[in-house]
């Protein structure tokens, strides 16, 4: 058994995440720690919304809601669904939680302590409408690398490059859309990234099994232009962690909060300690995730996220733990994903574009879209979501193969044998044929989801479940029932085993699906098999099943042509 720490990227506070979202770092993330949970490892998966900043200052603005009073709301509202899609969090906290800001203000103070932090007067937009400072993200522009004419000052969506809001060509207020705008002097803390440069370099250098798109975007950042630059770390903003230098006051610094990406990534260790709190666990339970010194040393530390956030993963987060100078876990592994698009164009909250989280799993039950969005995930490329691939995919994946092969047996073993297991009949050339090919099937399945290979792992798991199609169709025990009941018997005896055995191997993409599969055989039995021939006899002869509801009911064109009418890509 080994140990195994997940983390994903924080979905943001202001309002439900679409499914972009969602396959980009949750989705993947659940996979990954649902297989390595049934493969018998330890494992501590955690996620949180991310709470702080001027969006959920500004979303609570438009609902009338103290932010706090917002943020809690919201972040119940997430859960749920995050429950709704069978996200198997072991806990799932809070960037605004106590434990994150003693954490952030611990790191600043020893940030500060091993002279990493250096305070800056510097310049910064003031928008005279909104009467306010705006904070980077809340500036818009052109982008002047690649020219994409809805850049923020901190960083473009469209190319990736990190952004001061003074090189944005033709700059106004994303809050209300003025461009009078002036830049007024204040005062702010700055990270010395620069200083770190080379240690991270030579980090990143060592992760030479990491994804090309996660290494190609640190390096990118590190290299282009002038290289890593010092960063702000502090802003003008009344929610969010007070900047204090651990414990104490910070001279100077007096009503200023630290800025949201530098106290985010945080909280996956202060979400750990959350969970210890909640369990009511002395520090050590989530210390030994996260301190070398207190048991980490054996930690497998895995991260998810979408392309945009490798930036802040590979460079910040790493720069904030190197510079503490204590013996904090880093990260081992960044699964990085490109978009998922919609509509020939981005997914995106801010715009309204796209399906969401509450609105699938008001359409279909949550496995159907954890299959679609699983088994198209953007790892080489961007993917594009399009209702027509998602019939399709719906229907001959799952319905045609998973769904019929389940129908096929139960109702063929109840009309023939009655609702047990049926004895009779021995293996013979075609049953061992199959386990051999099941078992090469699996070894590849198992490779794939141990390298995070999310695309290519689907496809192995639905030539798994073909197989059983395509046995089931060349016995025909229907027809051998006709003139040997008892090999019928062993081949319909067999075809529940099957069941009971994609019920496991299937659990980490269509969990729900899963659960219903192991109810009908009756079984408790869930171990991940270790010899296929030996887990093709788990469910011995009189042992009880029932015949499920349909699994998968298939999508009509009717329908698929009214959600198409409904989701044009403007949220209603």
């Amino acid at each position: 058994m080994a140990r195994h720490l997940i983390t994903s990227a924080l979905p943001y506070i202001n309002g439900i995440k679409h499914l972009g979202n969602l396959v980009g770092s949750q989705l993947p993330a659940d996979l990954y720690a649902r297989y390595l949970r049934a493969r018998g490892h330890e494992v501590m998966f955690i996620c949180a919304t991310d709470e702080h900043g001027t969006p959920a200052e500004l979303a609570a603005a438009k609902t009338g809601e103290a932010v706090a009073d917002y943020c809690k709301r919201m972040h119940a509202v997430q859960s749920e669904l995050a429950r709704g899609f069978g996200l198997s969090f072991d806990h799932y906290g809070r960037s605004s939680s106590p434990q994150n800001h003693a954490l952030t203000q611990h790191f600043a103070g020893k940030l500060a302590d091993n002279g990493l932090i250096r305070e800056v007067e510097e310049r910064q937009v003031y928008s005279i409408a909104d009467g306010r400072f705006l904070p980077d993200r809340y500036i818009e522009g052109t982008c002047p690398n690649c020219g994409y004419d809805k850049a923020r000052g901190d960083q473009c969506e469209n190319c990736t490059k990190q952004l001061d809001p003074t090189d944005l060509i033709d700059p106004r207020s994303a809050i209300s859309g003025s461009r009078d705008l002036e830049v007024r002097t204040t005062k702010h803390l700055y990270l010395r990234q620069s200083a770190l440069k080379d240690e991270i370099a030579a980090w990143i250098d060592s992760k030479s099994d990491w994804p090309i798109l996660t290494t190609s975007i640190a390096r990118k950042w590190l290299n282009d232009g002038d290289g890593l630059q010092d960063r702000g770390i502090t802003r003008d903003l009344d929610w969010g962690v007070p900047v204090k230098r651990g414990t104490e006051p910070w001279p100077g610094m007096e009503g200023k909060v630290f800025y949201v990406w530098f106290d985010a990534p945080i909280e996956y260790i202060a979400a750990t300690a959350e969970l210890a709190d909640k369990l009511g666990e002395p520090d050590a339970f989530w210390r030994r995730w996260w301190r070398l010194d207190e048991g980490a040393e054996d930690v497998t530390y895995t991260q998810f996220m979408g392309k945009d956030n490798v930036p802040f993963h590979t460079l910040s987060f790493p720069a904030t733990i190197i510079g503490s100078g204590e013996p904090w876990k880093m990260v081992d592994y960044i699964k990085s994903f490109n978009y998922l698009t919609y509509d020939g164009g981005q997914f995106s909250t801010s715009q309204g574009r796209g399906v969401f989280m509450d609105h699938a799993l008001e359409l279909l039950p949550a496995d159907y879209w954890r299959w679609w969005l699983l088994s198209h995930a953007p790892e080489s490329g961007d993917s594009e979501f399009t209702w027509e691939n998602f019939q399709t995919s719906v229907n001959k994946d799952l319905a045609d193969v998973l769904g019929n092969f389940v129908s096929r047996v139960t109702k063929f073993a109840r009309s023939k044998f009655g609702e047990t297991v049926p004895e009779g009949g021995d293996w013979g050339g075609r049953e061992r044929a199959l386990v051999a090919d099941l078992a090469e099937r699996l070894r590849a399945y198992e490779g794939f989801l141990d390298h995070r290979e999310v695309r290519k792992a689907a496809a192995e798991l639905r030539g798994i479940w073909v197989l059983g199609n395509e046995y089931l169709q060349a016995a025909a025990p229907w027809a051998t029932f006709k003139t040997d009941p008892h090999a019928a018997a062993m081949q319909t005896r067999l075809g529940l085993n099957l069941i009971r055995l994609y019920a496991i191997l299937s659990q980490p993409f269509v969990p729900f699906t899963s659960e219903a599969m192991l109810e009908a055989m009756q079984t408790g039995d869930r171990d991940w098999p270790a010899d296929i021939g030996a887990a093709l006899t788990i469910l011995p002869p009189g042992h009880a099943f029932t015949v499920p509801e349909v699994l998968f009911a298939k999508i009509t064109d009717e329908q698929r042509a009214e959600w198409e009418e409904r989701f044009k890509g403007v949220r209603s």
